[in-house]
């Protein structure tokens, strides 16, 4: 390649591109992920589809924006759309913060659904460190209930759903994680006091 400024900026892109594939690489590696990965390659072309995205965005901007963008994954294809929240109530700070959301589908849908009916309601809010909280919840239960079609994470999400409307708040992240130590007993699923749902 010519060493023109093209040339460099290129090789930059090129570059920064592969390092993101192997961010990806590891980062999906250390997750034990349970759930069929999506190929860290597709996330590095997924991060280059949100230049177009001015960050901070919210999931509605995001969604206007790149929602009918697909994203393969080893168990069929994703649209956007269906992984991150049609709503305002939640803000992505980068491109990298939109990926790790969507590197698991199921706790994705799971998360688009709570941030969604928090949106709906006048006087409720999600702070981030609460969000955080549910994200990990449900990734702890998709560890716990990969054999089971991670049935463990839909009822936890239907239960903050259901809580949410009835009391027309987001329950408390320890409620969260009370109500997911008890599915995960009640159905015979080992859960430790030293671990993130032992409470």
């Amino acid at each position: 390649m010519a060493d023109t400024k093209d040339g460099r900026e290129k090789q930059a892109r090129n570059a920064d591109r592969r390092q993101r594939e192997r961010d990806i690489a590891a980062e999906m590696d250390r997750w034990d992920d349970a759930e069929p990965p999506i190929d860290p390659g597709e996330l590095a072309y997924f991060e280059a589809d949100l230049e177009s995205v001015s960050f901070p965005a919210t999931g509605r901007e995001i969604v206007e924006t790149v929602g009918d963008k697909e994203i393969a994954a080893t168990d069929g294809s994703h649209a956007v759309a269906e992984l991150l929240p049609d709503a305002d109530a939640e803000t992505f700070v980068s491109p990298e913060s939109v990926r790790v959301r969507v590197q698991r589908p199921t706790v994705a849908r799971a998360m688009k659904r709570v941030v969604e009916a928090v949106d709906r309601l006048p006087d409720a809010s999600l702070d981030d460190s609460q969000r955080d909280a549910y994200a990990r919840t449900l990734r702890e239960l998709e560890a716990v209930s990969a054999d089971d079609e991670n049935e463990g994470v839909r009822a936890i999400a239907d239960w903050i759903v259901e809580r949410t409307r009835e009391d027309e708040k987001a329950p408390g992240s320890r409620d969260v994680r009370r109500r997911a130590a008890e599915f995960c007993r009640e159905n015979g699923y080992e859960v430790r006091d030293d671990e993130w749902l032992g409470v």
